[in-house]
């Protein structure tokens, strides 16, 4: 796609979940040279910008001085026109009490050429997620989008009170708790029947996502009761006692779960992502780095040497991905493997070996060191040369195994695991965890070591397999549920498991 200098684009973030920014989004904040970003935007939305690329906050949070919006305005256009192409990334959609009309008006005003990206308004979609159709056959076709919070400056209100109270169809106020009480109040003067269904939707699409029933009359206390916060929309119509059928969100398997993920940050998203699909509050608190060493003098011996090795023994995906880049390095790709046998320690890292084109000769039935040994104890491998690819503090079981079968064998260190240091409000989050997911033993340690006292202590242990519960007893922990399968998949499908029986 391509992204024009000297051009503001006015893009629509959607209203949380980070699944909801369209693709048009994605491709935009990856090309813009400068980014200014909203306050409530998806987690996440920006760590797809280039390397380079400016970021810059100009959020409003209410009650805390903020950028004036003229301000927002102006550097708009001095991006624009130093010739930078410029992404405005709002939350929800740019045209829905986003403001967006007016940027566009003050880059048309400066000559400055803008486009408009739309976005998922929280209007359809955090109803939407709560279980609440904005329209039905039965109870609506209509639906009015309202502001909760009108301008302060203005001396009188713009709302048309008796005639919002007569709409029929579906009212959804937008920033509408702070004056929940009196808008209440203004549609029942107005005729609206204090008995109808209305409901609150706080935070809706994110996480921690919760919505409150009650009725129009009733509702301002009932919100006030469960200190519903902003953001949140307020629904006031028959459609909202249509959640009793249509709420979803709540039956997800995981939902209300805070999970901690303490994989690498480059191999943790995909497993992060299962989580939050799932129902999921995900922690991200990675305990260990993946430092390379393909540029060591030792990895590009073997990779340039590789075609002389009749065994090659993969230990994780990490180890194939950086086997392939030494061997890219080297000149040599997939064909360099065609005389050996190639073993993975496990279906994972099998996949990994089939996206370079090599299927895995030897794949044992359980995924620790040990059973890699037994399946390859009908490999031929006495006088022969082997090449173990792993980390580099990995176990010697599978080395001294084979040399004492014979094998000639060279232990080949792609990369090191590298203690994180995780972030005091990631550490913060994980204090009310319910769960702490281990994929490796120096997750465990290293993980144990940077908490300390503050690891979380009602969290249930989650281990991928007995190597690393081993270690988690070891740090002093008890392991709580093992995966059944010594993968993400097994670990993810143990914690199910574990999850239903709560």
């Amino acid at each position: 796609m391509t992204i024009r200098g000297g051009v503001v684009y006015l893009v629509g973030a959607g209203p949380g979940d980070p699944g909801l920014m369209t693709a048009r989004s994605l491709a935009l904040i990856a090309s813009a040279d400068v980014v200014f970003y909203d306050r409530l935007i998806p987690p996440g939305a920006l760590s797809g910008a280039r390397q380079g690329a400016e970021l810059v906050y100009v959020g409003k949070h209410p009650g805390i001085p903020s950028v004036p919006q003229e301000e927002i305005g102006k550097r708009l256009v001095e991006a624009a026109l130093a010739g930078r192409s410029v992404v405005r990334l709002k939350g929800g959609d740019p045209f829905v009490f986003g403001r967006g009309g007016e940027e566009g008006e003050a880059l048309r005003a400066a000559g400055v050429e803008f486009e408009v990206v739309p976005g998922v308004t929280a209007g359809v979609a955090a109803t939407a997620y709560a279980g609440i159709p904005v329209t039905h056959r039965d109870d609506a076709s209509a639906v009015a989008f309202v502001t909760g919070h009108e301008d302060p400056t203005k001396t009188e209100t713009a709302l048309d009170w008796d005639a919002l109270a007569a709409f029929p169809g579906t009212l959804v106020f937008y920033m509408g708790v702070k004056r929940l009480a009196e808008n209440a109040t203004a549609l029942i003067e107005g005729g609206r029947d204090p008995e109808q269904p209305a409901a609150a939707v706080e935070r809706g699409t994110m996480v921690g996502q919760r919505t409150v029933e009650a009725t129009l009359g009733t509702i301002a206390a009932a919100v006030e009761r469960e200190q519903v916060g902003a953001p949140a929309l307020i629904v006031v119509g028959p459609v909202a006692a249509r959640r009793h059928q249509l709420a979803w969100l709540e039956r997800r398997p995981l939902h209300g779960l805070r999970v901690i993920v303490t994989r690498a940050r480059a191999q943790a998203s995909g497993f992060a992502a299962a989580l939050r699909d799932l129902g999921a509050e995900v922690v991200e608190l990675p305990a260990i780095r993946i430092e390379s060493r393909v540029g060591s003098p030792e990895v590009r011996a073997a990779a340039a040497s590789i075609g002389e090795y009749s065994l090659l023994c993969l230990t994780s995906p990490n180890g194939v991905r950086l086997l392939f880049e030494a061997l890219a390095e080297a000149g040599a790709d997939a064909r360099s493997l065609a005389g050996a046998t190639v073993a993975a320690i496990g279906p994972g890292t099998a996949r990994a070996l089939a996206e370079y084109g090599i299927a895995a000769d030897v794949v044992p039935e359980h995924f620790v060191a040990e059973a890699l040994v037994e399946a390859l104890a009908t490999v031929e491998v006495e006088g022969r040369r082997v090449l173990v690819a792993r980390a580099a503090e990995a176990r010697e079981v599978l080395p001294e195994a084979l040399r004492e079968r014979g094998a000639e064998v060279d232990v080949l260190a792609l990369y090191e695991t590298v203690r994180e240091e995780p972030g005091a409000e990631a550490i913060e989050a994980a204090q009310d965890a319910d769960y702490v997911t281990f994929t490796s033993s120096s997750t465990v340690t290293n993980l144990t070591e940077a908490l300390g006292d503050r690891f979380p202590k009602g969290a249930r242990v989650v281990s991928i397999g007995p190597v690393t519960s081993d270690a988690a007893r070891a740090a002093g922990l008890e392991v709580d549920v093992e995966a059944g399968r010594h993968d993400i998949d097994g670990l993810l499908a143990a914690l199910l498991d574990d999850a239903a029986k709560r």
